[in-house]
């Protein structure tokens, strides 16, 4: 096997290592997080695009659906239950009153602060488990992690063959 070979081999089972561990600490935010920090829990979908609001508010219904990788009439039934909870508000955009825009209510911002600061705690709080070494290893590992995000969000296409 050529040397690029060996490359390929050996990221696949990095990913297969890191990928199962990554979706598991990221579904025992989601489902600790809400509950937690003392708020309704919200499905995935919920939580998902009410994250995604909060971070582009004025979007609409179909740049959220592409940034999510989810069907627009999924995010439409998703975002009819973020409204009636009171998490998202809807207006007309100035340029298509055919269209809407969403943004997050003020509900919306203080619960994802409510959820994100209880994140923060079990994670300091698994954090204070480990090691000194094993600590470092993760901090150190956020900047990755953070560009692994990035590349995974634009769509980078898949290098193994």
């Amino acid at each position: 096997m050529d040397a690029k070979g060996d490359t390929d081999a050996e990221l696949l089972r990095e990913a297969r290592d890191l990928a199962p561990v990554l979706h598991t600490l990221g579904r025992v935010l989601r489902l600790r997080g809400t509950t937690e920090a003392g708020l309704p829990t919200l499905p995935p979908a919920e939580l998902d695009v009410l994250r995604q609001v909060l971070d582009s508010p004025g979007t609409g219904v179909g740049v959220l659906a592409q940034a999510l990788g989810m069907h627009a009439s999924n995010v439409s039934t998703t975002v009819r239950g973020l409204v009636a909870q009171g998490l998202v508000r809807r207006e007309p955009d100035p340029a298509d009153r055919r269209a809407v825009r969403l943004f997050p209510t003020m509900a919306a911002v203080q619960g994802m602060a409510l959820i994100e600061g209880q994140w923060a705690r079990l994670f300091a709080d698994g954090l204070a488990a480990l090691s000194p070494a094993e600590r470092a290893a993760l901090s150190g590992a956020a900047p990755a992690l953070r560009s692994l995000a990035g590349e995974l969000r634009a769509g980078a296409p898949s290098r193994a063959g």
